[in-house]
């Protein structure tokens, strides 16, 4: 189980988490009504999802012994419509051959947090 917590006070949009023993701020951009002093809400999902996947990639390559020098993940969400859509571009730096970085392109269709976005996730809400 992983856990987190966030917390707002009175200064629009600022939050403070706790995940794990790390703490982040999250807040809105400036043209919403935040002071733009952390990421926002879905650039944190982006950035969940980029992390995954770059360690992902980076743990398998390492198992096979590949020369995998480096990993890039470029996340981007967008609302088209009413739905969500999210485009991830992958680079990699090493002596991988075309094998290789389709096998890799392949690893990150199933990451976990790739498969827990496309599966979906059940949110159950309380009050304390």
């Amino acid at each position: 189980m992983v856990h987190a917590k966030a917390s707002i006070g009175t200064t629009n949009y600022a939050v403070s988490i706790t995940a794990g023993h790390h703490q982040l701020i999250a807040d809105e951009s400036v043209n919403m009504g935040g002071k733009d002093v952390g990421p926002a809400p879905y650039e944190l999902l982006c950035s969940a999802l980029g992390a995954c996947t770059a360690i992902t990639l980076r743990m398998y390559a390492e198992r096979k012994a590949w020369p995998l020098r480096a990993v890039r993940v470029d996340v981007r969400f967008e609302w088209k419509g009413n739905n969500g859509a999210i485009a991830r571009v992958l680079s990699f730096e090493g002596e991988l051959d075309e094998e290789q970085r389709a096998r890799l392109a392949d690893i990150a269709e199933r990451t976990p947090v790739t498969l827990t976005l496309k599966q979906g996730v059940v949110i159950t809400t309380t009050i304390a």
